[in-house]
């Protein structure tokens, strides 16, 4: 075999949604800040084509790239690759990157439980990974701040007339419909429907009531619309659309963390609570408020979010120097139109 690259990855998901990590084969990009480093990648986009564009990649994988931490009392770091974004947290991203560092070796596994604590491009998340017989089998991750930032705001969609939404951040921001009252259930054959109707409902959001972070100012549009249910007896169920056109596996970590952001804004949750959400394919994220803060003038929460990953495989994604597409691909029958 020739190649003229080669890029180390171990493939995992949590609670169904694919999250590999880049372990080897890529310097660290330049950048004093973690959150400088991504932004170089968003610009530059050749790593992101040559994992996330077919032949090697494909709208339904993110892809993780573990980099030296910028924090002194931080383990590890990882920079995160979404089909349309570099965003400053994912919740089960991270959950992929802390059960490939405890079940791969790259940081040693401490049993009953590990304690980890990672830097992601927004910020220090810690992790507590509950471990047996050389497995991490449930991991908690303490997310950055999250907040509600419109509530019952009305939102125009051509098609759909006038919506009434919630929007609001939880590590990346959301824009929450009411399922039911758009005819779904989050029922796996109303996947392709959901994804498509999402991905207009967040353009609108960004056009109309557009975002705004207190810390991060460069992070300015809603970047998914997450179909919920109502809360019953602590329990709910979210479907979360993703540029350019998908649903998330998972329950989506950041997605629950702006959830109960939002239901406590309402009064609704309060530190100490939890929220137990299921996925489109049942698969279930628990969030839990672990405690209240002021983020740059308003109210937010501190939340935690519990899952399950696993390893499926080691890969090494090389580049012939003939391939006629080295950054690979993307066409509009699973990318959307582009």
């Amino acid at each position: 075999m020739r190649s003229t690259r080669t890029i180390h990855v171990i493939s995992a998901h949590a609670e169904g949604e694919v999250g590999d990590v880049i372990v080897g084969g890529v310097t660290p990009p330049p950048g004093d800040t973690l959150w400088d480093q991504s932004r170089w990648i968003a610009r530059d986009e050749t790593l992101r084509n040559f994992v996330l564009n077919e032949p090697r990649g494909g709208v339904f994988r993110h892809v993780n790239l573990l980099v030296p931490p910028k924090h002194p009392d931080a383990q590890a770091a990882f920079i995160i690759m979404e089909p349309e974004d570099t965003p400053p947290m994912s919740g089960s991203n991270s959950i992929c990157v802390s059960t490939v560092l405890l079940d791969s070796g790259i940081i040693p596994m401490v049993e009953p439980v590990t304690e980890m604590l990672l830097e992601a491009p927004g910020g220090l998340v810690k992790v507590r990974a509950d471990c047996r017989n050389g497995k991490a089998e449930r991991i908690t991750v303490q997310n950055l701040p999250s907040f509600a930032q419109h509530l019952d705001a009305r939102l125009e969609v051509e098609g759909l007339g006038t919506l009434t939404v919630d929007t609001g951040f939880g590590g990346d921001s959301f824009v929450f419909v009411d399922a039911p009252a758009l005819g779904f259930s989050i029922a796996p054959d109303e996947a392709a429907d959901l994804a498509r109707l999402g991905v207009r409902i967040t353009a609108a959001a960004t056009e109309q009531l557009g975002f705004s972070h207190p810390t991060n100012p460069d992070w300015t549009h809603i970047s998914f619309c997450a179909f919920t249910t109502p809360v019953v007896s602590g329990q709910t169920r979210h479907a979360v659309a993703i540029r350019p056109g998908k649903i998330d596996r998972s329950p989506t970590g950041t997605g629950v963390s702006a959830r109960m952001a939002i239901l406590s804004a309402r009064g609704q949750m309060g530190v100490g609570d939890t929220l137990d959400c299921a996925s489109i394919i049942d698969s279930r994220f628990t969030g839990r408020i672990a405690a209240t803060c002021d983020l740059g003038g308003l109210p937010a929460i501190i939340p935690e979010i519990s899952g399950r990953g696993w390893i499926t495989g080691v890969h090494q994604h090389m580049l012939d120097p003939d391939d006629p597409w080295p950054n690979g691909y993307r066409l509009s029958d699973t990318w959307g139109a582009r």
